[in-house]
């Protein structure tokens, strides 16, 4: 595979951290997704959560750590795969109907993914936990943000199938080797 940066993207609660989990178990590079630490860090700070209360502040830092993600996922050799990207921070804005400044665009524009897996919401997974508030309408309603929002940034998304952890990591594999 000759593929620098793969996300594997999806409303919450859809298995990406699992397949993260076990492409990484399976050798490959994989970056976590940053948003729980950056929930956890403003509940140290007494913010329940800090999406809600300033979903700009919240983005800001996401924004930040997944353009640092990327930058790292390019010093990297071989495929590197990335839990969520830039342009999920703007589809969470846009579910949200928040503003947000043009260089969460300029953003967009300027890191460009290689690949992108899309899981879609699977009611028979789903779970809500402290860090994920929403849910299963609203994670139907972010999915098809995220869908719009890749689209927006002529992404090709690939679809991964319902299925075991197994057999959706194999799924991702087969398609990024012919990439």
């Amino acid at each position: 595979m000759s593929s620098r940066r793969i996300v594997i993207t999806g409303g919450p609660g859809t298995g990406k951290t699992s397949l993260i989990n076990e492409l990484n178990k399976r050798g490959f590079r994989c970056l976590e997704e940053i948003s729980r630490q950056v929930t956890m860090e403003a509940k140290k700070e007494g913010i329940d959560q800090l999406f809600l209360s300033d979903p700009l502040l919240f983005s800001d830092k996401l924004l930040e750590g997944r353009q640092k993600q990327y930058l790292e996922a390019g010093a990297m050799e071989g495929p590197v795969f990335l839990d969520r990207g830039i342009p999920d921070v703007l589809a969470y804005l846009e579910y949200a109907r928040h503003p947000y400044p043009d260089h969460y665009i300029d953003a967009c524009r300027k890191h460009v993914y290689d690949h992108v897996f899309v899981l879609a919401p699977w009611q028979e997974i789903y779970e809500s936990d402290n860090e994920r508030y929403e849910s299963f309408e609203q994670a139907i309603q972010i999915h098809d943000h995220l869908l719009r929002t890749y689209s927006i940034y002529d992404y090709h998304l690939n679809d991964v199938p319902f299925g075991s952890v197994t057999d959706r990591t194999d799924f991702i594999l087969s398609i990024a080797e012919k990439f």
